[in-house]
């Protein structure tokens, strides 16, 4: 068995671990956005503190994997890995610093909240663009570092297409933060 492609299974398996729980966070954040009462808000805010524990260990297999096959078949001064480290390093970063202090910020304004329709405070932290940012630029980051590893292009084209993925998702992840939670159904449907 040769170990090389063990350990990109390894890499690839961390690869779709953090996409996964990326995904089941974007949809706990657009639950939270729309959630009108407590009980609404709570399951998908404990859903999201739960998924946060995934990426510290998907980060962990990335980084490990990749230093493995870098060691073995690449070198630590090749452009795109390098680029690549980074955006690891931005993913790492700003989940904890962007999402996870936003959302700690949620879960207070949700307990100071107490039973019954949500306040302002609360609906506002719900839609803080520093959690929308956390998830979706960092998707961006992690496509335009898989974007490096499939094609392996210079250092220019590796840090352009970091540095669009993580545009790309910043800009989405401002928009949703600021759409309406919801739009009555008058206003999507053509009048008579």
């Amino acid at each position: 068995m040769d170990t090389y492609h063990v350990v990109l299974y390894v890499h690839l398996l961390s690869l779709f671990l953090a996409l996964g729980a990326a995904s089941v966070m974007m949809a706990c954040l657009f639950q939270l956005r729309a959630a009108q009462t407590l009980i609404d808000a709570v399951p998908w805010g404990t859903l999201a503190g739960k998924i946060a524990h995934i990426f510290p260990v998907a980060v962990l297999g990335l980084f490990a994997t990749g230093a493995y096959m870098t060691t073995d078949v690449w070198t630590w001064r090749t452009g795109w890995i390098v680029v690549s480290i980074v955006g690891l390093a931005i993913v790492a970063v700003q989940g904890p610093l962007l999402g996870e202090r936003n959302g700690k910020k949620l879960k207070q304004a949700l307990m100071a909240n107490g039973p019954g329709p949500l306040g302002a405070d609360a609906r506002r932290r719900a839609r803080h663009p520093g959690m929308w940012v956390a998830d979706l630029a960092n998707i961006g980051v992690v496509l335009g570092v898989v974007w490096n590893m499939t094609q392996k292009p210079g250092t220019g084209s590796a840090v352009a297409a970091v540095a669009i993925g993580y545009a790309v998702g910043f800009i989405a992840a401002w928009r949703l933060s600021r759409l309406p939670a919801d739009v009555p159904a008058a206003a999507t449907e053509p009048a008579a």
